[in-house]
């Protein structure tokens, strides 16, 4: 398992980091999202972010995925499982922790190629390097809304 991370300040609360976690938020700075919808039922805004919780997502380039949130500790942690993709199994994680400028975002995804020792030439050869840069893109992304 490679786990690529990204520490970030953003001066925000973290409740308001919070509600940008949500499922049908992180297309507004996750990379290459077409559309995000739940598939799980949603009737209050807390449901979202329950343990159970799950989305369909499409990427621009037509890739379905589904997210499941498997972990949740309000306005602090929060973990979702994304179905394989290409093979690869991904968790995502989202730490938060309030300083005094505004919330201290560890944004981590921890994932495992398929394809034995080719999936683990590959990960070192390419997929590393491009998971974090989506990932440090996506949380500066997230602080520029954030901090508008």
């Amino acid at each position: 398992m490679t786990r690529v991370e990204k520490l970030i300040e953003i001066k925000a609360s973290p409740e308001e980091v919070w509600e940008m976690l949500a499922f049908d938020r992180c297309q507004e700075w996750m990379k290459g999202l077409k559309s995000v919808e739940y598939i799980s039922d949603v009737r209050t805004p807390e449901d979202k972010y329950r343990v159970g919780a799950s989305a369909h997502a499409i990427k621009v380039e037509q890739e379905e995925f589904d997210f499941r949130i498997t972990e949740s500790l309000e306005n602090e942690k929060i973990t979702a499982r994304t179905t394989p993709i290409h093979g690869a199994t991904m968790t995502t994680l989202f730490l938060l922790k309030p300083t005094e400028m505004g919330t201290e975002v560890t944004y981590a995804v921890d994932y495992e190629m398929p394809w034995g020792i080719f999936g683990k030439f590959l990960d070192k050869l390419f997929i590393r390097r491009l998971f974090k840069k989506d990932i440090s893109g996506e949380a500066e992304k997230l602080k520029s809304i954030l901090e508008k």
